[in-house]
């Protein structure tokens, strides 16, 4: 089995300046790269978990989001990271349109999308770590039963009974990886 760093996007992997579907607004969040360099040298895989309501609302679509995703998975490779997978949903339960207006079991707190993770790639989810900015990357993480579990409270302030560690930011992270 392997160890998985899970990494939640907005807010984590680029500042979310909420529904970022654009490549001229996508902005790294400082240290992501050395954590996930770090993480690698732990013998890490990284896999990105990731909530999409935009394109449930009719924001963006899918197609948007994957030319998005390939170009960040290209600027992790020229920082020496290897994006093991993206998983995301593209649902929203209340204000979705069409088919993507559903509620489904893989938009956090829903683990659906970390459980489909850990069956692709043989994911000891004991071994592994979450990291995310909002309490439902925690409840999903804890639902998956992902042993460690690290909130960045930097820009909402969260506070949650689910993690296992707070940050104030991605920086702070790297030296703290089990």
């Amino acid at each position: 089995m392997i160890k998985a760093l899970f990494l939640d996007r907005d807010g984590i992997i680029n500042i979310d300046h909420g529904y970022v579907y654009k490549i001229a607004d996508f902005e790294f969040v400082e240290g992501i790269f050395e954590l996930c360099q770090k993480a690698q040298q732990l013998n890490y895989q990284i896999i990105i978990i990731t909530n999409q309501a935009g394109i449930a609302r009719g924001y963006y679509n899918e197609n948007d989001f994957l030319v998005l995703t390939n170009w960040m998975k290209t600027e992790f490779k020229k920082h020496d990271v290897v994006i093991t997978d993206v998983f995301f949903c593209p649902h929203h339960p209340l204000n979705g349109i069409n088919a993507l207006k559903q509620q489904c079991n893989c938009r956090k707190p829903a683990p659906g999308m970390i459980l489909k993770a850990q069956q692709l790639y043989n994911i000891d989810l004991q071994q592994s770590v979450f990291i995310g900015d909002k309490d439902s990357d925690m409840q999903a993480a804890k639902n998956a039963e992902v042993k460690n579990r690290i909130l960045v409270s930097s820009q909402y302030d969260q506070i949650s009974d689910f993690a296992t560690l707070t940050v104030s930011s991605v920086k702070e992270i790297a030296e703290k990886l089990p």
